[in-house]
């Protein structure tokens, strides 16, 4: 079988993954009973009242952690999607792995090139998680909605072409609570130098997003 070079844009490629930080909220009490007040009334009244305050004021996270990235796609689906590749994947390096964590696949099998990443981010605060998600989506204009996956989700594809080579590559954002799902999925044909078509990978991002999602929300709490 001949060589091919993979061209820069794929043996280069590190999706950056951002993640935003999003103030708390302040708590604040109200005055003291007076004395005369507290003697009248049961003391477990007021500590009832003091105690309530916090869980009105300051919203519990969904999520606290990132959940492990190599393991939240089933086998199976590893290799449909990228045939060749280790199943186990390997895990991208964080700053904070509580928070964000990331997952990449990629193989060359034959003249066929595919590559897969998923990536989770939890936030501060579903706000938070709201406006990434908002942001995101606006920078990747000229995709879609996918309906009932998480609280929101969003699909583009694009297609590329360096020195007569094309490669297409599809992203899908999903948002659950304060986490984000991320997946990018692409690939070439290094003989006829085309890419796969739109819908292949399109649905092959879109079923490892599903996947994704799962097990995130199968660790809540």
């Amino acid at each position: 079988m001949r060589s091919f070079p993979l061209p820069i844009a794929l043996t280069a490629r590190l999706s950056p993954v951002v993640v935003l930080a999003a103030a708390g909220w302040a708590l604040t009490s109200g005055p003291l009973a007076e004395p005369q007040a507290a003697e009248k009334k049961p003391t477990g009244r007021t500590e009832t009242q003091s105690e309530s305050a916090p869980s009105r004021t300051q919203a519990a996270k969904t999520y606290t952690a990132a959940p492990a990235p190599c393991s939240s796609v089933a086998e199976k689906t590893v290799k449909s999607l990228v045939p060749g590749a280790k199943t186990g994947g390997k895990e991208i390096p964080s700053t904070d792995e509580e928070l964000r964590r990331t997952c990449s696949w990629n193989a060359l099998k034959g003249y066929e090139y595919r590559w897969l990443d998923v990536s989770f981010e939890v936030l501060a605060s579903d706000e938070a998680a709201e406006q990434s998600y908002a942001g995101r989506v606006e920078d990747k204009s000229g995709g879609g909605a996918v309906p009932g996956l998480g609280d929101a989700a969003y699909s583009v594809v694009n297609l590329t072409t360096e020195d007569g080579q094309q490669t297409r590559e599809g992203v899908v954002l999903a948002r659950a609570a304060n986490a984000l799902v991320i997946v990018t999925y692409n690939g070439s044909d290094f003989e006829s130098k085309k890419a796969p078509s739109t819908d292949e990978i399109n649905k092959g991002a879109i079923k490892a997003a599903k996947e994704a999602v799962a097990t995130l929300t199968a660790g809540k709490g």
